[in-house]
Parts: structure tokens; C-alpha cells; sequence
């Protein structure tokens, strides 16, 4: 444990000092008890030694007056320690998991990342102080007396010698059962944090059900299932706490015994008797205090085991000398092949998307159309083959480079709880009125804008949900415009829309496909997408099945003209309907 917060601790010098502090303070606990034995010698003569007397008073006053200077210096070190390795942590977390593959943030994986920034951090920041230091003490103080024993009885000291790894033992115990539980009830936490995420998200859903307090059935279970864990694990740990409470009161009660035999058989003087007394409740107490330790240093211990193991997490491989210059907009898959574990999504797919093209993905649900564009954007690496980017492998070229020249338009769109245009300036934070205006006008946001009361200032609130879904998507295309990146890729935004929606978005879409200076890559679920394309790939099961322009698809009378035919139909049912 000791060795893992030394890994993981920022200013190795700050523990070091702490530590040597808290030994300290523990050993001048140990020397402070024994010089009771000289003090009580002088004071139980029958002619009091006044003069030695004054010589152990002031050498215990020194020591007391070091203690406490020493308590008062520990705090503000420890605090400072405490304060450092929490910020220090939580920039090393974060800066680790900004080089995770965008894979990597499943719902799971985010209620994981959210309690080892909060809750794990917040453990072993404050506990390698609260609890660190008191851990120390119960250890050295105990030892220190065992010392001082022997050199009053050396029956005693063996007694109590013995005592201390039976007690440690059974408290080795307790903390295997700790730790195994901890671990249990972190990974019912997460689950509840995970629920109350969704709680929160899932507002209007839960509402329109008459479900907004109590949330979801999952939500309950896991609560449910949390309780069950902490009793059994309460359950499971009586016996051998039980065990460690017995073995220091038969420990204390053999030493006191002993202790009274031998000032019976005259083996040593009245003072020494009362010091060891006071030495056999001194050596009890703090490992008493362990039991309400040992918990809370195996739940640290645990929490430092997931940061590392957070920390250790593999990043999206980086090479060695990166290429910094991507020479033009071209997109190629050359035969690349993807799995989800042991699920095939993409086999074999090979196309080519010259620069200022415009290439839509069709095809069924499950297709493979959106893990098409998530490898293009290297969310994760293909399995099988390469994707290329200006000729080079994505693989081999730098990758802020690479993402300052995509931009991407997801059908979940995210916007930060600020206003419409500081989110439009994460794209480009110098952009000028002009260009936001240029931006706004070309994504159809303008209308919008004039419409909101607060325009340009509006805020979008958590996640953009102050907006409606075609606004958000509006900024969001509108954010793609201002960063003027060569590359967009489009998870169609206007499925799910109303018609004036709709309508606007297809045309901010058709406004980005026109442009000769992008190469735009959607994933098209309506021909009025398709409309701006001049190239179409079908893909069926992770294959394409078709690939060419639209009027030679239409002539072949495939799957792309049956995708036309069919909405055609759709659209006049409604109609007739």
C-alpha cells in the first residue's frame, strides 16, 4: 500500500516528510511514556529525589514541547500533501484519458471515469492524511512500548511481544474481508452512479410516466442490491472482528495478571508496576484504534489500485515520428476489416473518397455505417487493412493534427451549458463576427438566432437541452462550418425531425457538400441527403454491397434504387393518408 502511494504521489519529498514527522511523533509518544519509570522512581522514595526529579521533568517537558510543535507543523504538511496529490491526480487522470480511444467511453467506463475523479481521488487524498498518520502510530506506538517493557521485565516484553502478531494477524484477516467487500460495494456505487446519471438525463421520460422520484426499476435494483452487499459484508466481518477484540483483552488481561505475579514475588518496584500498567492500556489503545482503521485503509488501498489501473489503461497507440502535414483531403479504406470483440462489424471494405467529394453510407441498421465513420475518425484502430488520409495511414499521423482537420456531426449532439456562440468558438476561438455570421447563415442558424430572445447569448443548458433537437443540431453543423476543416463526417442529423427541421438541416448538409474545399462523408438514412452526394456506398453486414454514383446505382435497379423506391412509397402513403 505504502509503495503504491509512493507511485502515485506527485512530490515524493512532501510523503517522505510526512511520514518521518508521524515516526517521530510516535517515538516521542514511546519516550514520553518511558520516562514515567524515572519520574515515579524519584517521586515514590521515602526521601524524594528533587534534584533528579527536575532533570526528567525538563527533559519530558522538551520532549512534550517537540510533540507538540512537531502536531502543529504535521497538520498544515499533511493538508498541503493531501490537497497536491488530489490535484495532481485528478490532471494525471485527465490527461491519460484524453489519449483513450473514443471507444473507450462507454456509459460504464463514464460512471467509472466520474468515481475515480470524485470518490477515489477524494479517498486517497484525505486518507493518506487523516488516515495515514493515525496508521503509523497505532503501529510504532505499540512497538516502542514493547521496548520500554523489556527494559523494566523481560517477561513483560515477551508477553507483549507475543501478543502484537497474534492481534496482527487476526487483523489481517479483517482486512482481506474489508478489502473483498469494498471492492463489492465500489462496483455496486458505480452502478448507482451510472442509474443516477441516467436519472438525470431521462427527466422528461421518467416525468411522463409518474416515475421522476422514485426513477428507474433498474435504478432500485441497484440500490437495492448495494444495501444487500453492505449486510452481508457486515455479516461476514463480525466473527473476526469479534476474534481481534478477544485477543486484546486476553492479551491485556494476561499482562495485568503477570504484571500484579511479579510485584508480588518483589521482581520490581511500585513505580515500575504503575508504569506498566499504564503501558499494557497504552499498548492496546491504538491497536484497538485499528479496527476502526483497517476499513478505510483497505478502501484506500482499493481506490488507488483503480486510479492505477485507470492511469495504466492502454492509449491510442502514437507513433514514434508522427506526420504533421496531411497533403489533401482524400479518404481511403484499403480492405479494412473491425470487430467488436469477437462480432465482425466491418469485413474487407475498401473505397476511395477523392478530395472535395461528398460519399454517402447507406444501408439497414447494423450495417456497420457508423463504426465506418468512427475508424475514419480514429475512435479506435481497424483490426485488418488501413485507413488513409492524404495517402498516409491514419496510424502513422499526428493525431491533434489529424482531428483539427475533421469535423464531426453526430446525430447525439453535445453542447456545453454556455451560450450558442461560446459554443460555435470551441471550434475556432478566434473566429471573428464575420465568420460566425458566415457560419451561422450557411447552417440555417440565423433564423434561429433572431427568434431565441437572447440571440447570439441564449444558453443551451446541460447538454444543450434548453434547445430543441433540430437547434442543436443547427449549432452543431454551424460549429462544423466555423472550424473550416477539410474533412466532415455526419451521422445524418435530420432522421428524427420535424419538417421545417428538417428541411433547414438537409440544407446546411447540402451547403457543406457543395463546398469543393471539404470532403464530407455521410451516413444518409433519406434521399435528400443523398441528393448532394456523387458517390454512394451501400453496406450490408459490415460489406458493400454497391458502391458508385447515384444515377448509376438507380440504373443497376439494386439495393440503392429498392432504398429510393421504398421511400418514395412512404412518403406518398403519408400523403394519401
Amino acid at each position: 500500500m505504502i509503495k503504491r502511494l509512493y507511485t502515485l504521489f506527485p512530490n515524493k519529498s512532501v510523503i517522505l516528510r510526512l511520514t518521518v514527522l508521524n515516526v517521530i511523533l510516535a517515538l516521542l509518544q514511546g519516550i514520553l511514556l518511558a520516562m514515567l519509570v524515572p519520574i515515579l522512581h524519584c517521586l515514590l522514595e521515602p526521601q524524594p529525589d528533587y534534584s533528579s526529579i527536575t532533570i526528567w521533568l525538563t527533559t519530558g517537558g522538551i520532549a512534550f514541547l517537540c510533540y507538540l510543535i512537531l502536531t502543529a507543523i504535521s497538520s498544515p504538511v499533511g493538508f498541503s500533501a493531501s490537497m497536491k496529490l488530489a490535484e495532481q491526480l485528478r490532471n494525471d487522470i485527465m490527461s491519460r484519458v484524453t489519449q483513450f480511444p473514443l471507444g473507450w467511453f462507454t456509459a460504464d467506463k463514464k460512471a467509472r471515469l466520474a468515481r475515480n475523479i470524485t470518490a477515489d481521488v477524494g479517498l486517497i487524498s484525505q486518507l493518506a492524511v487523516t488516515i495515514g498518520a493515525p496508521a503509523i502510530v497505532a503501529i510504532i506506538v505499540p512497538v516502542a512500548i514493547i521496548i520500554v517493557a523489556f527494559f523494566i521485565s523481560w517477561k513483560i516484553g515477551v508477553l507483549l511481544l507475543v501478543c502484537m502478531p497474534i492481534a496482527l494477524l487476526v487483523l489481517r484477516w479483517i482486512a482481506r474481508i474489508a478489502a473483498e467487500e469494498d471492492v463489492k460495494l465500489d462496483k455496486e456505487a458505480t452502478k448507482i452512479a451510472g442509474q443516477a446519471i441516467e436519472l438525470g438525463q431521462a427527466q422528461t421520460v421518467l416525468r411522463a410516466a409518474g416515475k421522476s422520484v422514485e426513477g428507474t426499476a433498474a435504478l432500485q435494483g441497484a440500490l437495492e442490491r448495494h444495501r444487500i452487499v453492505y449486510r452481508k459484508g457486515l455479516r461476514r466481518a463480525t466473527l473476526p472482528y469479534l476474534g481481534f477484540t478477544g485477543t486484546l483483552t486476553v492479551g491485556f488481561v494476561a499482562v495485568l495478571f503477570l504484571t500484579t505475579y511479579l510485584f508480588l514475588e518483589q521482581s520490581f518496584s511500585v513505580p515500575e508496576a504503575i508504569v506498566l500498567f499504564i503501558l499494557a492500556v497504552r499498548f492496546i489503545e491504538p491497536l484497538g484504534h485499528f479496527t476502526e482503521l483497517i476499513g478505510a485503509l483497505e478502501a484506500m488501498d482499493n481506490a488507488m489500485k483503480r486510479v492505477q489501473q485507470l492511469l495504466q489503461t492502454p492509449t491510442l497507440p502514437m507513433p514514434e515520428r508522427p506526420v504533421n502535414d496531411i497533403k489533401s483531403a482524400s479518404v481511403q479504406a484499403e480492405n479494412i476489416a473491425f470487430a467488436y470483440g469477437e462480432n465482425p462489424v466491418i469485413e474487407n471494405v475498401s473505397f476511395h473518397c477523392p478530395p472535395g467529394s461528398a460519399t454517402a453510407l447507406i444501408g439497414a441498421s447494423g450495417s456497420g455505417k457508423t463504426t465506418l465513420v468512427r475508424l475514419i475518425a480514429r475512435f479506435y484502430d481497424v483490426h485488418k487493412g488501413a485507413i488513409k488520409i492524404g495517402g498516409t495511414d491514419i496510424r502513422k499521423l499526428d493525431y491533434n493534427t489529424m482531428m483539427n482537420d475533421i469535423a464531426i456531426i453526430f446525430q447525439d449532439v453535445y453542447l456545453f451549458d454556455i451560450t450558442i456562440k461560446e459554443n460555435l468558438l470551441i471550434a475556432k476561438p478566434d473566429a471573428t463576427e464575420s465568420e460566425l455570421k458566415e457560419a451561422a447563415a450557411a447552417a440555417q442558424l440565423t433564423e434561429m438566432l433572431e427568434r431565441l430572445p437572447d440571440g447570439w447569448d441564449t444558453k443551451t443548458g446541460e447538454s444543450g437541452l434548453q434547445l430543441s433537437g433540430g437547434e442543436r443540431q443547427r449549432v452543431s453543423i454551424a460549429r462544423a462550418f466555423l472550424k473550416k476543416a477539410r474533412m466532415i463526417l455526419i451521422d445524418e442529423a435530420a432522421s428524427a425531425l420535424d419538417p421545417e427541421n428538417e428541411r433547414a438541416i438537409s440544407k446546411a448538409i447540402a451547403n457543406i457538400s457543395h463546398d469543393k474545399n471539404r470532403t464530407v462523408i455521410i451516413i444518409a438514412h433519406r434521399p435528400v441527403t443523398i441528393q448532394s452526394a456523387n458517390q454512394v456506398i451501400v453496406l450490408d453486414k459490415g460489406k458493400v454491397i454497391e458502391m458508385g454514383s447515384p444515377q448509376d446505382l438507380l440504373k443497376q435497379n439494386g439495393h440503392y434504387a429498392k432504398f429510393i423506391q421504398q421511400y418514395q412509397q412512404r412518403k406518398e402513403w403519408k400523403v394519401e393518408g
